[in-house]
């Protein structure tokens, strides 16, 4: 049965993941290469971090919506080691990604840096890989693909076992057949690599499931914060109150904590009637774990603070896990090799698969499984 559910899984799903593992390569080093394309805004400032003091930001959201005459704020997010800040702008309050801008200033200066590129190589990988230009049912069929290649996985470690009772761990038959020897290499660094594919496959599963638990969020805890301004007309954006005020309210309900994006009015992390300001967590380990305060847009008076529920904290541990982001260059380096050994082991599957005789792998499993079992039981 594990033999059927290692070949089925892995057939189905690995051209998929060798896509992904191809396109995740240039995603692990994002910010190296935005560096050397020129498109890292962050290395030509210097300054105090945009997080934590610089110009007041109603100042700065009035130098980005002069570059977007028309266009009501969405976004406004910061950085913990430079003074760049950014502010995504749209024609509505519920504008769609595709007819958002993004704005690139310096808290320290405020001076604007212009727009986000659009279009680059790295935005097509990026879509390729996480939706392959579908949208959400791409991404919950690549999210499918994932669940298989977590199965696979562990069908792989289960019908590892009986091999390794027969050889010493890492043998690689160098005297037998090419087919032999692509089998050594495959159960090899299949089982060496085991547990970081489990961590990329089961993160890559709960990414493909971010609009789904951003909806439910949207409507379960956020329409919990906010069930009193349910009939209430929504705030126009004429009518929106100071930024800095509804920051200095976020703070004083999370106290100590640095803020990492602010969500306008009308979006879907906030509501029609708030200011959502997300803090960060304060320490290494949380910095990722994101809780949100929501201002009263009208006034700038607090109306809730509660953490995000479980699963989105998770999805929130996972973006980063994924792609090696939470030791710098060196766990990006062995995030790379891991990658790279793990195209290794997809490819040499499917050259097993393609020059295997028909029964003949069945055959040697139930041989090998049968031999210890007599073993065990002698």
């Amino acid at each position: 049965m594990w033999f059927l559910v290692h070949k089925w899984t892995s057939l189905v799903s690995t051209l998929f993941l060798l896509m992904l593992c191809i396109t995740g390569l240039p995603l692990i080093f994002h910010d190296e290469i935005d560096g050397l394309l020129g498109d890292d805004h962050a290395a030509q400032l210097e300054g105090p971090a945009s997080a934590t003091g610089g110009l007041p930001l109603d100042t700065m959201l009035a130098a980005a919506l002069a570059q977007r005459p028309g266009e009501v704020p969405l976004f406004m997010a910061f950085s913990n080691d430079t003074p760049l800040l950014t502010v995504t702008t749209g024609p509505r309050p519920d504008a769609a990604e595709s007819d958002m801008t993004l704005l690139f200033l310096d808290r320290a200066t405020g001076r604007p840096l212009g727009p986000a590129p659009t279009g680059g190589v790295m935005d097509v990988i990026l879509s390729l890989h996480t939706d392959m230009f579908l949208g959400l049912p791409g991404m919950l069929f690549l999210g499918a693909m994932g669940a298989l290649f977590v199965a696979a996985l562990v069908s792989g470690a289960v019908l590892y076992a009986p091999f390794m009772r027969r050889l010493a761990f890492g043998t690689l038959r160098t005297g037998r057949s090419h087919r032999v020897r692509r089998l050594d290499q495959h159960n090899l660094l299949g089982i060496v690599t085991l547990g970081w594919a489990l961590v990329v496959g089961l993160t890559g599963v709960i990414n493909t499931l971010a609009d789904p638990l951003t909806a439910q969020w949207q409507n379960g805890e956020l329409a919990a914060m906010t069930a009193r301004y349910r009939d209430a007309a929504p705030i126009p954006p004429a009518e929106y109150a100071s930024l800095d005020a509804a920051m200095r309210a976020a703070q004083d309900a999370l106290p100590g904590r640095a803020p990492q994006f602010i969500a306008f009015p009308g979006g879907a992390f906030s509501t029609a009637h708030h200011y959502a300001v997300f803090f960060q967590g304060d320490r290494p380990l949380t910095q990722f774990l994101l809780t949100p305060a929501l201002i009263d847009a009208r006034d700038a008076t607090p109306t809730d603070t509660r953490d995000m529920p479980a699963l989105n904290q998770a999805l929130m541990l996972s973006k980063p896990l994924h792609f090696g982001d939470y030791g710098g260059l060196p766990l990006k380096v062995l995030w790379a090799l891991l990658d790279l050994a793990t195209i290794w082991v997809l490819w040499t599957g499917v050259m097993l698969w393609l020059r295997s005789e028909p029964g003949r792998i069945e055959r040697r499993i139930d041989e090998i499984a049968s031999g210890a079992a007599a073993g065990a039981a002698a």
